[in-house]
């Protein structure tokens, strides 16, 4: 039998080797990288296409065929300059990742110093930037999904440790680990914002269309009385800017409903702000309400 983890581990060793020597060049040169790959795998006829295609028309209905289409090739394009991003995330020095990721509103932070908060972090390109950036300020907890390959798993375990100023648990150890790590005074770096099936999901508007969404962050925010601050990164022309929010008022409530409309409504005024840079190839709407249809069959 071959050794499919064996050959394939040797495909992504050229990949980490490629992505380091990226690492080495200026952004603006990456961004243009970008740009001429994202090009090209806009074009292809993918299922990621699909998707996307998919879900615009979901959300800008409003839109026309074409303004959507040149939303959707903006969004390749952003999505694969993150791609080529990872080498400054996996092997910039901290002064480097300082001076690419800029943090407006750390004052809201800082400001709950002596409290518990978590960083609702929706899925927009730059996330892990982001998240690495701003543990350089405080000290960080989150939680990951663990690769099927051992050694890619190992890896990214490193690289996302590797300034010793966090600490990651993977989603299957469950929620435990992370409330005990906020209440010792790590701030949680969250993303709420996928589709994780009906269990714990309840549907509520998302661009006005009923989405899957989970309460996890409400039930957090009341297990530990953590403050919740929005913040999203922003691609610019010379690195990010991470956006902190002002903490949310009376959140959360004793509805979950109502928490997890507020929730999509923040996130959607975010994504609004910057269309292209927001996650839109993913089954966001996968999960239906008893009785509608898959969105995304052929």
């Amino acid at each position: 039998m071959p050794d499919f983890f064996g050959s394939a581990r040797v495909g992504v060793k050229l990949l980490v080797g490629l992505v380091w020597l990226l690492s080495w060049l200026p952004f603006r040169v990456v961004t243009v990288l970008g740009w001429l790959i994202g090009q090209v795998i806009a074009a292809l006829p993918t299922s990621r296409r699909h998707i996307g295609e998919v879900n615009l028309r979901l959300v800008l209905p409003d839109w026309s065929p074409a303004a959507r289409q040149r939303l959707l090739r903006q969004h390749f394009v952003a999505m694969i300059q993150m791609l080529l991003e990872y080498g400054y995330c996996w092997f910039a020095s901290r002064d480097r990742l300082k001076a690419l990721v800029r943090i407006e509103g750390l004052e809201h932070l800082r400001a709950l110093d002596g409290r518990n908060a978590i960083l609702m972090a929706p899925h927009f390109t730059g996330l892990d930037l982001a998240g690495l950036r701003v543990s350089l300020e405080t000290p960080v907890v989150s939680i990951y999904s663990v690769q099927k390959d051992p050694w890619l798993d190992a890896f990214f375990r490193a690289k996302r440790l590797r300034f010793g100023t966090g600490i990651i648990f993977a989603r299957r150890q469950g929620t435990r680990p992370t409330l005990r790590a906020l209440k010792d005074g790590y701030r949680l770096y969250y993303l709420p914002d996928q589709d994780f099936g009906h269990r714990d999901s309840v549907f509520v508007p998302f661009f006005g269309v009923p989405a899957a969404t989970i309460g996890g962050l409400s039930r957090m925010a009341a297990a530990t009385q953590a403050a919740v601050l929005p913040c999203y990164p922003r691609r610019e022309a010379d690195g990010y800017t991470l956006v902190i929010e002002p903490a949310l008022t009376d959140f959360p409530s004793n509805d979950l409903v109502a928490d997890a409309t507020r929730m999509n409504a923040v996130i959607e005024a975010q994504a609004r702000r910057q269309l292209h840079q927001y996650f839109w190839l993913h089954k966001r709407f996968k999960s239906r309400p008893p009785g509608e249809p898959d969105f995304y069959g052929k």
